[in-house]
């Protein structure tokens, strides 16, 4: 299942952001995979979880945007959302289509949430 490795690379680019900031924790990330990158969204999510649990990521929530396969007319340029494996270009009716997306893996982002100091303790100024 390479999920889990899909999952454990998402969690190293959390951790390095993370140490890129001192006092904040991880609370959602978010992912763009392309329906055809070949990456069960059931199977990743179950991954996800089983490598956060009982760690300091645990309850850390994985947001994940399925892309559709988009393509560019080498013709005409426009651009279109394949659907069925049909390459035909809506715009112009021609078959000289490029693949644009619909292929990546890539973070979008990371929600963090910035470590209060606790006030209980302190000593009040008043």
């Amino acid at each position: 299942m390479h999920e889990m490795g899909i999952a454990n690379s998402i969690l190293d680019g959390v951790a390095k952001e993370l140490r890129r900031r001192p006092g904040n924790r991880a609370v959602k990330v978010g992912v763009r995979i392309g329906e055809m990158a070949g990456v069960d969204p059931d199977s990743l999510s179950f991954a996800f979880e089983a490598l956060t649990l009982d760690t300091p990521l645990a309850g850390l929530v994985l947001d994940i945007e399925f892309r559709a396969p988009r393509s560019r007319c080498r013709d005409c340029s426009y651009e279109f959302e394949v659907r069925n494996f049909e390459l035909l270009c809506p715009g112009c009716g021609g078959v000289n289509a490029e693949c644009i997306s619909g292929d990546e893996m890539e973070f979008a982002y990371l929600e963090v949430e910035e470590d209060e100091p606790c006030a209980a303790g302190r000593e009040s100024s008043e």
